[in-house]
């Protein structure tokens, strides 16, 4: 029985006879998952930087730049809404603009996340040295790295509802701290509140504005990447959408308060060094004593141990799906026989994450994430157009005004590109000519398969032949 039946789409064949990919992702699973990856290490150290160009200002500007991205995200939960397949940006792209295309945002996709999990770890283990510091150095590092991978690659390949409850659960432990910082310099400030000024919004200028938006950009990013697994969501053409957006809402809000609390409690005049590096640190030590900074730290651990739990989810996702539409080896696109889960392809990734980070050698990987989600991103917006033309009425969720906010969209990317450094580009390029390598050898591997091969008629041997 094929995949496209199990799935109810039309696409990829199973890779493993009698395996099923099972739709074990719940609605709010989903979003708890979209605000794991939304919410890595960067909350913890951006607000200092927006206060730095935006001054008091900066919460306003925190809460422009999740506008903004809404209007991405907006176009997402159309183009998302048609699909109930693995894939997420990759299919998106292979069905609007063709398989060139597909394969070139999935190799973007994969090489970013793939970085940003080595770096995740990498982190981690900057702060565990602070408690631990044996642990950073020479082998016991290596062993240590070994254990932070090998725990959620255990838990992912033991089926997906595990998995999703890993992330879950480091969710929670994420938002926790935030909120009691967001609670605490609440109390704090209405004790001696004073009311934001025209002047002080208009100081930072537009290049203020503009630079602070831009940082926020991808600050904001990240929600897509469970979109790799949505042949796993329950009723994902009415799920995917409510989990965008409910959880790009979530993270305005936490966002915007946490740069509300840094202004009010850091104030007033500009930040000294340390506190534009580590302003969650130098809140929670105003608020909190000596011990806030070791309850950052430990939150900053956590944080990047829940992003690396994610990425162990959804990465594997991409390469199962470019594997079963025959763009990648086929044993990418085996599923455990027991669990259903994409084993090969997440015991692949596990591997290359750890070494990436044992190595230290994910920065190119790491330099990518930035392009890489503005392209996809980029798709999203442009497949909104292309997809109301080719599969008219499949959207579930249609965006009014679908053309403005594409066009949007698109023009946000644009400036975003517009931004990128020339390292950046050369790594791009770099990724796009493996990419162009990759659709080469699937082009010459289907027409390969597509030529008739000879039949070799056997004829019974006639009398006096065996002599």
């Amino acid at each position: 029985m094929g995949m496209s039946k199990r799935l109810g789409t039309t696409g990829a064949e199973s890779g493993a006879a009698g395996s099923t990919l099972i739709r074990s992702i719940g609605r709010w699973s989903l979003t708890a998952l979209m605000i794991n990856c939304i919410i890595g290490s960067g909350i913890f150290g951006l607000p200092g930087k927006l206060v730095a160009t935006a001054g008091r200002a900066s919460p306003l500007v925190m809460i422009v730049a999740g506008l903004l991205m809404g209007v991405i995200v907006f176009c997402y939960a159309e183009v998302a809404s048609q699909f109930s397949e693995q894939g997420g940006a990759y299919l998106y792209a292979r069905t609007a603009f063709g398989t060139f295309a597909g394969i070139q945002v999935g190799w973007f996709w994969f090489l970013a996340v793939l970085g940003s999990a080595a770096a995740s770890a990498d982190l981690f283990l900057d702060h565990l040295s602070g408690f631990v510091p044996w642990a950073g150095q020479g082998w016991p590092r290596a062993v240590v790295l070994t254990g932070l991978v090998l725990l959620p690659t255990l838990i992912n390949y033991g089926g997906t509802r595990k998995g999703t409850l890993l992330s879950n659960g480091f969710t929670v432990a994420k938002l926790l701290p935030l909120v009691l910082l967001i609670v605490f310099g609440s109390v704090g400030f209405s004790h001696h509140a004073r009311l934001l000024t025209v002047s002080e919004l208009t100081a930072p200028g537009w290049g203020g504005w503009a630079s602070g938006l831009l940082v926020l950009s991808f600050a904001y990013s990240g929600f897509s990447d469970p979109l790799t697994a949505a042949g796993e969501v329950r009723e994902p053409r009415r799920s995917i959408p409510l989990a965008l957006l409910t959880a790009l809402g979530v993270c305005i809000a936490v966002y915007s308060l946490i740069q509300f609390v840094v202004v009010a409690t850091l104030r007033p005049g500009p930040l000294s060094p340390a506190q534009t590096e580590r302003p969650l640190g130098a809140v929670a030590g105003a608020l909190l004593g000596s011990p806030g900074a070791k309850f950052v730290e430990l939150a900053v651990m956590v944080s990047t141990y829940g992003w690396l739990s994610a990425s162990l989810l959804n990465a594997p996702r991409c390469i199962y799906a470019m594997a079963t539409h025959g763009e990648f080896p086929a044993w990418f696109g085996r599923l455990h026989p027991r669990f259903g889960t994409p084993h090969i392809a997440l015991v692949v990734v596990a591997v290359l994450a750890w070494l990436l980070a044992v190595t230290g050698s994910f920065g190119w990987c790491l330099v990518l994430s930035a392009g890489a989600g503005i392209i996809d991103c980029a798709t999203a917006c442009a497949a909104l157009l292309r997809l109301r033309r080719l599969q008219p009425g499949a959207a579930r969720f249609r965006v009014p005004f679908g053309t403005l906010f594409s066009v949007l969209g698109l023009a946000i990317c644009i400036v975003m590109l517009t931004q990128l450094k020339a390292r950046e580009t050369l790594v791009m390029v770099a990724t796009a000519l493996v990419a162009g390598a990759n659709w080469w050898w699937a082009r010459t591997r289907t027409s390969l398969a597509a030529v008739p091969r000879p039949v070799l008629e056997l004829t019974p041997p006639g009398p006096g032949a065996l002599e």
